[in-house]
């Protein structure tokens, strides 16, 4: 038995773990998009009933849909519902798939971690770079972070799934797509 097999509880933990995470994503998500829903009727009722338009409205409503954005990729990383395409197995079998998709887990925790760490270094520039809301001047910050805090949990859960997929290589894959 090796290493990684010897351990398989423990990256089915992490793995649970960072489910765990995403689920707060979409706690976060469901605010955010209850916020933009509120914006909206607001918008709405100022600007045909009351032949005015709120000022921030704009600015809000957009920084509302990053934060669901944000939590849509956490989210949606979770439950698996990023768009796979299952041809390789198809074709090809399963002694393939098995390291096409450990070499696709790698090079997706490297471009989400890579994104995730650019989100926090750039992000963190603001108004003094121009990152801010047109109307009210909304900072951006908040968002580059949360949008980079997303990718990051997205990293770590597609690296908790490379470490169980390498524990369960002579098994059954538990995050190996359904045909």
């Amino acid at each position: 038995m090796t290493f990684l097999e010897q351990h398989r509880d423990r990256f089915e933990q992490a793995e649970a773990y960072c489910g765990r995470v995403g689920g707060a994503f979409a706690v976060v998500g469901g605010i955010a998009l209850v916020i933009l829903l509120a914006v909206t009727v607001a918008e709405v009722f100022w600007r045909y009933v009351l032949n005015n338009s709120l000022l921030w409205a704009e600015d809000l409503a957009t920084m509302s849909l990053a934060v669901v954005v944000a939590a849509a990729i956490a989210y949606g990383a979770r439950e698996g519902a990023h768009v796979c395409v299952n041809l390789i197995a198809r074709v090809a079998g399963r002694r393939l798939t098995r390291i096409t998709d450990a070499v696709a887990r790698l090079l997706s925790v490297a471009v989400t971690g890579t994104a995730a760490y650019a989100l926090f270094v750039h992000g963190s520039c603001g108004a003094a770079c121009g990152a801010a809301t047109p109307s009210v001047s909304i900072s951006h910050i908040p968002f580059y972070y949360a949008l980079g805090a997303s990718l990051a949990a997205y990293a770590l859960l597609l690296a908790s799934q490379l470490l169980l997929g390498f524990a369960t290589w002579h098994g059954d894959d538990p995050n190996e797509p359904a045909d």
